[in-house]
């Protein structure tokens, strides 16, 4: 009986292992800032949370030849977003859908949340690509080696993006 699937790969993280257990506290930590990072790329709630998780998926695979687990994962998240966007067709809604509270627990976080994401939807890709890396916590050095730009090329994309948004009056 032939099947036509391709073999799956084994994860190369052993159950049980103290791998298996940094890579929990790495999931835990970091599924929730990182879902919050793809939408600030511009995804959607479910877009955001698949990209994350296939994500997860490859970084648990992977664990042990990934030397900066952190870095990896937005890196990757970041450019599966690129990859889906240049490939997507564009699906015209009359009324987007309300995103549920999936990031905090509070009414008011939230607002905030959809303030933000709203905001940063007004950029263009490279200014919003570059404030979310930001607003996730890396430096203007570390977003240039993840993105293959110069730091400068990032620090423009920053002031661009920031006097964009002060025009807007959304900070």
């Amino acid at each position: 009986m032939s099947d036509d699937k391709p073999a799956r790969t084994t994860p190369q993280v052993r159950a049980g292992s103290e791998s298996t257990d940094e890579f929990a506290a790495f999931y835990r930590t970091n599924f929730k800032p990182l879902t919050a990072f793809v939408l600030m790329h511009g995804a959607s709630l479910v877009e955001a949370t698949d990209i994350v998780q296939d994500t997860m998926i490859e970084a648990y695979r992977s664990w042990d030849r990934i030397d900066h687990h952190r870095a990896w994962a937005y890196r990757v998240a970041s450019k599966t977003f690129g990859r889906r966007q240049f490939a997507a067709v564009e699906d015209v809604v009359a009324v987007p859908p309300e995103p549920a509270l999936p990031l905090c627990g509070d009414i008011e976080n939230w607002e905030q949340q959809q303030d933000l994401l709203t905001a940063l939807a007004v950029l263009p890709p490279r200014q919003q690509q570059v404030m979310a890396w930001t607003l996730s916590g890396f430096r203007p050095t570390e977003i240039a080696d993840e993105l293959g730009i110069t730091p400068e090329a990032v620090r423009s994309s920053l002031a661009k993006a920031r006097q964009a948004l002060s025009a807007r009056g959304d900070r």
